[in-house]
């Protein structure tokens, strides 16, 4: 009706200009007259904006719809993994109607997962329109962001423990199970040759995750020796300290990597020498989806997550319990397999493509990151929430944190790899995880106040 309504307007404006135009052409056909062109010039105007205003709108909200659409089709709807993002909501619906700790800490885990992916998707994204420094910024913010809003929301309820039992299981899991993984199934693809990649980036990483044991050994053994000048305060001192230069080191990293040497960052192909086609293919890509989308669902995703954290370290304790399993274990085993599963899942895929830098960047380059930027990340925001988060996590943590540093350091020494070392790999992380399960924290379980049977 209103369409209709438009157009009688429009012939009504346009039947009138042409009785005008005829009457003073019959009058003075000869004559110029002034006002018979303004007249036509009103006329020309009133049409065109009785147009324009019946056009302008339903095209922009048409155009802004299917902006929308699809934008939300290329993020929501086009992995499978996103499948799993209705288990966020039903976490929350089963905490609201019942007191089933251990149902809302597993939904909670799978909500999770889908949007952990999706938020590194967006960060990638983002990092298209920001250029190289800017872009390995992001990525080392929003990389592991999932682990650290987890971390946040402990800390802000006093559960240190989990936080350093998290982050730690985060590294352990990216240096067994996600190499051990990449190497066994490109080794298995690929088993007519031997799989290379580029010495150089796993000798940077290995020296920053020795840098990191480091850190975290000299806390433990100070507190284990009773050595302390201070009784009570040396150790958080010196772990805020250390700290400090674990995030100035980070930070030097990121510039050795993304301005001094990136020749050294250059896949490597067959013959292990550098391919820079490939470098240049991968330089060309473009951007799926534009910069303000990226920061849109930058946001949504973290506020999701932030959501579904605080309903996760909400019914740690009580999933313990449900499940007779310790909190440890719940920490450093089943927190970062799920919540890690999508940069499982890319890892492994690149490693069947022969892509195995990309692997390396994806295990290694993330637990570098929760190592040399998470864990004192944590530790400062402890710092200022007033909360005694240090780098003391005990000797049995910080052994085991060591070890895998130097059996993988082992493995990645020669520059190629095969899959009966990602077995290797694999079977360590299973050592680790069963270590793990018989292992009783005390600290946790005094942080908990769970009841010893």
């Amino acid at each position: 009706m209103d369409y209709k309504l438009q157009m009688g307007v429009v012939s009504h404006l346009e039947m009138g200009s042409l009785d005008h135009s005829s009457m003073d052409d019959l009058d003075d056909e000869c004559l110029y007259n002034p006002e018979m062109d303004a007249r036509k010039a009103h006329s020309t105007d009133s049409i065109e904006q009785v147009s324009l205003s019946s056009s302008l709108p339903v095209g922009g909200r048409k155009t802004i719809r299917n902006g929308v659409y699809k934008s939300i089709k290329t993020v929501v709807f086009s992995n499978k993994l996103n499948l799993l993002m209705p288990f966020g909501p039903l976490a929350i619906l089963v905490h609201k109607t019942t007191a089933h700790n251990g149902w809302v800490f597993f939904l909670s885990l799978l909500g999770i997962t889908p949007l952990a992916e999706r938020l590194g998707y967006a960060t990638e994204q983002l990092a298209f329109f920001t250029g190289p420094t800017v872009g390995g910024l992001l990525n080392a913010t929003f990389g592991n962001a999932t682990e650290l809003i987890i971390s946040i929301y402990a800390l802000k309820i006093g559960m240190i423990r989990v936080v350093q039992l998290s982050l730690l299981g985060s590294i352990l899991s990216n240096m067994l199970l996600v190499l051990g993984c990449a190497f066994f199934c490109g080794g298995l693809v690929h088993h007519r040759k031997e799989q290379v990649f580029s010495k150089a980036t796993a000798v940077v990483n290995s020296g920053l995750l020795l840098m990191a044991v480091m850190g975290l050994l000299f806390p433990a053994v100070l507190h284990s020796t009773h050595t302390e000048r201070h009784d009570g305060k040396s150790e958080l001192a010196l772990s805020r300290f250390s700290s400090c230069i674990m995030l100035l080191a980070y930070a030097a990293y990121l510039v050795f990597q993304l301005k001094s040497q990136k020749d050294l960052y250059v896949p490597i192909d067959e013959e292990g020498s550098q391919n820079e086609e490939q470098s240049d293919d991968d330089d060309d890509e473009a951007p799926e989806i534009s910069k303000w989308e990226s920061i849109i669902w930058l946001a949504i995703m973290t506020a999701w997550i932030s959501i579904l954290s605080d309903y996760l370290v909400d019914t740690i304790q009580g999933a313990s319990e449900a499940w007779d399993v310790p909190i440890a274990f719940i920490s450093v085993i089943l927190l970062p397999i799920i919540g890690n599963a999508a940069e499982h899942a890319s890892a492994i895929m690149f490693a069947m493509k022969d892509k195995l830098d990309i692997s390396l960047g994806v295990a290694i380059g993330s637990s570098t990151q929760i190592s040399m930027f998470g864990i004192p990340f944590c530790v400062v925001i402890g710092w200022m929430m007033g909360c005694k988060m240090d780098l003391n996590f005990q000797l049995f943590e910080t052994a085991t944190l060591f070890i895998t540093v130097i059996v993988v350091a082992f493995f990645l020494q020669e520059g190629t790899s095969n899959y009966f070392k990602g077995l290797m790999l694999i079977l360590c992380y299973l050592i680790v995880a069963a270590s793990f399960f018989v292992h009783e924290d005390p600290l946790s379980t005094g942080e908990s106040k769970r009841p010893k049977t």
